[in-house]
C-alpha cells in the first residue's frame, strides 16, 4: 500500500551535478513577469506561469520532445526537471 503522506524535499532528490539543478541556478527569467503582464488575464481559469513556460522551451528542445502533451508527461515523471521548473512532486 502507498504512503498516503511522504516527507522529502525534491532539492534533497537532485544531485548537485544534475544538469537542470545546475541550469536552474544560473537561469533567472523573472524579468519575464512585468514583459507579459498584459498578456495574462485576471478573470478566468489561471493561465501557465510565464516562467515555466519558458522554461518548458529548452526541456523540450534539449529531450527532444515536440509535443506539448508529451512534454507536459515527461516533466511530471522526472524529478530533476520538476525541481528546474519550480514545480513539487504534487504539482
Amino acid at each position: 500500500q502507498e504512503k498516503l503522506f511522504a516527507q522529502f524535499q525534491l532539492s534533497d532528490l537532485v544531485p548537485e551535478q544534475n544538469f537542470y539543478r545546475r541550469l536552474k541556478g544560473v537561469l533567472d527569467l523573472d524579468f519575464l513577469y512585468p514583459m507579459t503582464k498584459g498578456y495574462y488575464g485576471e478573470s478566468g481559469q489561471k493561465s501557465i506561469d510565464p516562467v515555466v513556460f519558458f522554461k518548458l522551451c529548452p526541456v523540450g528542445y534539449l529531450e527532444n520532445i515536440i509535443s506539448d502533451r508529451h512534454l507536459i508527461n515527461h516533466c511530471g515523471l522526472r524529478l530533476d526537471i520538476l525541481y528546474f521548473l519550480g514545480y513539487d512532486i504534487d504539482e
